[in-house]
C-alpha cells in the first residue's frame, strides 16, 4: 500500500481576505466564460467584482497571477483525489499503477484547462518550471518501487518535468501532434515511460 503523504497545509487567511479571494475567483470564472482569456484584465476584474484595483493587485500581482490562481483552485480537486480518492489515483494501488494514474490525470487536467494554463505564462515564467508537489508525489512512489542503483531524487525531477505545464502545452501545440487524440498519445507515452523506468515486464 502506498505511503500516506500530504501536499502542504495552506496558511490561515483572514476572513476578509478569504471572502475577497472567493469573490475574485468567482468573478474571474464568470468573465472567462463571457469574454475569454484574452480579454480578462486586472481592470475588468476589479470593476466587475466591485473591489478596488489595489485589492486585485495585492491578491494576484499580475494578470498572469489571476490565471494561476484559477488553475491552482481547479487543481485542488486533483490533489484531493491523489490524497484520498479511489485507487489507482488515490491510495491503495501498487506504486507503478499510481504513477501511471497520476501522470494520466495531470495530462487530462492540462488538456482540459489549456486556455487558462497558457494565460499563466506571461514571459517571466520560463518553460519547464518545477511543479514541487508533483515531484514530491512521484519521489514517494518511486521509493516504493525499489529501483536498485537509481538516483530517485534526480529521476523524480525528470519525471515531474515530463508532466510540467509549459512543456506539455508547448507539445500540445506542436505540429508533430497535429491530428486526432493528442491527449491519448500523451497518456500512452507517460505509461510507456513509467513502465520502462520501473522495469515493468513487457514495457
Amino acid at each position: 500500500m502506498s505511503t500516506p503523504m500530504t501536499w502542504g497545509t495552506p496558511q490561515p487567511e483572514r476572513a476578509d481576505a478569504a471572502r475577497n479571494r472567493q469573490v475574485l475567483l468567482a468573478t474571474a470564472r464568470e468573465l472567462l466564460a463571457e469574454v475569454g482569456p484574452d480579454c480578462l484584465t486586472m481592470d475588468l476584474l476589479a470593476e466587475r467584482s466591485g473591489l478596488g484595483k489595489g485589492t486585485v493587485f495585492r491578491r494576484f500581482g499580475s494578470r498572469a497571477g489571476i490565471f494561476q490562481a484559477l488553475l491552482d483552485d481547479t487543481e485542488r480537486e486533483l490533489q484531493q483525489q491523489v490524497l484520498s480518492g479511489p485507487p489507482p489515483l488515490g491510495p491503495g494501488a501498487p506504486p507503478v499503477d499510481r504513477l501511471i494514474a497520476y501522470g494520466t490525470a495531470r495530462v487530462r487536467f492540462l488538456a482540459d484547462n489549456q486556455a487558462v494554463a497558457r494565460a499563466t505564462l506571461d514571459g517571466r515564467h520560463a518553460p519547464g518550471r518545477r511543479r514541487p508537489l508533483s515531484e514530491i508525489h512521484i519521489r514517494v512512489l518511486l521509493r516504493e518501487v525499489d529501483l536498485p542503483g537509481a538516483d530517485v531524487e534526480v529521476l523524480a525531477g525528470q519525471l515531474a518535468y515530463a508532466l510540467d505545464g509549459p512543456l506539455l502545452l508547448q507539445l500540445f501545440a506542436g505540429p508533430e501532434l497535429a491530428g486526432p487524440e493528442p491527449t491519448a498519445r500523451f497518456e500512452a507515452g507517460w505509461r510507456d515511460l513509467v513502465e520502462r523506468v520501473c522495469g515493468v515486464s513487457g514495457a
